[in-house]
C-alpha cells in the first residue's frame, strides 16, 4: 500500500533525472519529453538543462541569430548583453562573428534588454556543416562557460 502511494512521486523522479545533457540537434530529448528548437535551428543547452540557445542560419543573406530561451526552449530570455560572440572552425578556418542585440517593437524588447542577436559574415554564405563555440554568458546572474556546438548547413 504505502509502495503505491510513492509511485507518482517515483515517476516524477524519473522524469526528472531523464532532463540531463542535451543532444545538440534541432530539437533535444530528455528521457520523458523532448525539446523544439521554436525556429527550426539548433538548440545548444547551457548548463544543467539550465538555458538554451537556438541558432538560426541564413545561408543566402551570411546571417546567424540566436535566440535565449530558457530551459525547456519555451521562453525567451532577455539578456542585457549587448552581443553575443560566436567561434567557428569552417573549412579549416578560425572564424568570428559577433551577434548584436536586436530590438524588437512588437515584443518590446530592446539592445540591453533582449533574447535575439544577429550577425552576419560574408564566410557564412558558403559554409557547409561547421563546429563552432558560443561565448561564455551570463543569464539570469549565472555565468556560464561557452558552450560547443556543430552546425548544419540550412536546408531549403
Amino acid at each position: 500500500m504505502k509502495l503505491l502511494r510513492l509511485l507518482p512521486a517515483l515517476f516524477a523522479l524519473a522524469i526528472l533525472a531523464g532532463c540531463g545533457k542535451s543532444d545538440p540537434h534541432a530539437g533535444h530529448n530528455h528521457g520523458g519529453h523532448a525539446h523544439t528548437a521554436p525556429h527550426g535551428g539548433l538548440l545548444v543547452e547551457l548548463g544543467d538543462h539550465a538555458a538554451n540557445v537556438e541558432l538560426v542560419r541564413d545561408d543566402a543573406a551570411g546571417k546567424l541569430t540566436a535566440y535565449v530561451l530558457d530551459g525547456h526552449a519555451e521562453n525567451f530570455v532577455r539578456l542585457a548583453a549587448p552581443s553575443i560572440t560566436v567561434t567557428a572552425y569552417a573549412a579549416g578556418q578560425r572564424q568570428t562573428v559577433t551577434l548584436a542585440a536586436v530590438a524588437n517593437s512588437a515584443t518590446g524588447e530592446t539592445v540591453g534588454n533582449t533574447s535575439q542577436f544577429e550577425g552576419a559574415a560574408p564566410w557564412l554564405k558558403d559554409a557547409g556543416e561547421f563546429n563552432g563555440e558560443i561565448g561564455a554568458l551570463e543569464i539570469k546572474g549565472t555565468k556560464f562557460a561557452p558552450a560547443a556546438f556543430k552546425l548544419p548547413k540550412r536546408k531549403g
